[in-house]
């Protein structure tokens, strides 16, 4: 069978179709009874209520500068002098138990052993906590100049180290999967550093938000129903300083007595310094607005201020403990918990609306 060729033929194509823009749609005109009266921006008492929503989520924040103090001098000094103390006075025992008997001497000197071994055991566990701690900010710095470097080389070595701290988390396994199946291929820097921050972060950022938002309802919860202001302080504290351990532990930092403590300074004095501490009453009515917060009782207020005041220290602590900047990611903002915390005036605003 041979093959024919086809045999040329006309074809009628259709006339191009034309697309006209739908009209946009209009709202019908109404009437109104009553008179309408309209306010300018300037002259509106309640606009800022709605306008400084933004403001209340915290800036990034960055640990404060090491630097020598007097002050530092001072307790270096105090802590030398003390440490001389005790050891002349531990030598003194021991030199008085050994006149006594022998036996008790050799049993204050183990004892003194036994002590001094521990208290470097601390010591090392406290310098590996601030190391670590360390090691978390000098990352994200790194990771910053390599973003901005235009070979790939420098977001590999990045990303290596990443996955090698991320290491222990099995929230990352799967992101630690699929960025090995990239060694074989060429990827800008900033690239490799978005997607490493997707693969990686994003199951640790979700965690986070858990820890926040759990950490600002007991809050919430525990100021409404307490009957002391020194009840609602105290776990206030507690709720702070156990969901910023949570945070750098979650994002691979681990840090010891000494380490929580700077960590929880420079979370509070970050705080401090860009004014998100000083809430009030004119807070509940930016957040809930002027009719609800009228409604409602001072003491679920002041639950809904430490709710979001807890929200506040942890996205704070979450800037100093996760080890990448936020650049692919949205960073969460005070918006985000605030329709959780105060459930029911998200609707109602949007009817508002």
């Amino acid at each position: 069978m041979t093959d024919r060729p086809r045999k040329p033929a006309a074809f009628s194509l259709p006339a191009e179709a034309t697309t006209r823009p739908e009209s946009e749609r209009t709202r019908p005109p109404a009437a109104f009874d009553a008179p309408v009266r309209l306010t300018p921006d300037a002259e509106d008492p309640f606009i800022a209520t709605t306008a400084d929503l933004p403001d209340l989520t915290p800036p990034v924040a960055a640990p404060r500068p090491r630097r020598i103090t007097l002050g530092r001098i001072v307790f270096g000094a105090l802590g030398v002098l003390i440490s001389l103390a005790v050891g002349l006075w531990v030598d003194a025992l021991i030199r008085d138990l050994f006149s006594r008997n022998d036996w008790l001497g050799y049993l204050a000197l183990a004892a003194a052993v036994v002590a001094v071994l521990a208290l470097l055991g601390v010591v090392l566990r406290e310098l590996i906590g601030l190391r670590r701690l360390a090691a978390v900010q000098d990352l994200k710095h790194d990771i910053e100049e390599a973003a901005a470097s235009p070979t790939p080389a420098g977001g590999r070595a990045m990303v290596a180290r990443l996955v090698q701290l991320l290491a222990a988390r099995p929230q990352t396994a799967r992101g630690r999967a699929r960025l090995a199946e990239t060694d074989g291929e060429i990827i800008d820097a900033a690239h490799l550093i978005d997607l490493a921050e997707r693969e990686l972060m994003s199951p640790l950022d979700r965690e986070a938000r858990a820890l926040i938002l759990g950490a600002s309802k007991r809050v919430s919860i525990v100021t409404a129903v307490s009957p002391r202001a020194l009840v609602d302080l105290g776990y206030v504290i507690y709720e702070s300083s156990r969901l910023v351990r949570s945070m750098a532990e979650l994002y691979g930092g681990r840090p010891g007595k000494i380490g929580m403590l700077r960590l929880m300074r420079d979370v509070i004095a970050h705080l401090a310094v860009t004014g998100s501490i000083a809430m009030g009453d004119s807070l509940v009515q930016q957040v809930l607005g002027h009719g609800l917060a009228s409604k409602l009782s001072a003491r679920l207020g002041e639950g809904v201020i430490n709710g979001l005041m807890t929200a506040r220290i942890g996205i704070a602590a979450m800037d100093l403990c996760r080890p990448m900047p936020f650049r692919a990611l949205k960073r969460p903002g005070i918006g985000d918990f605030i329709g959780d915390l105060t459930p029911g005036t998200t609707g109602s605003r949007r009817d508002e609306a």
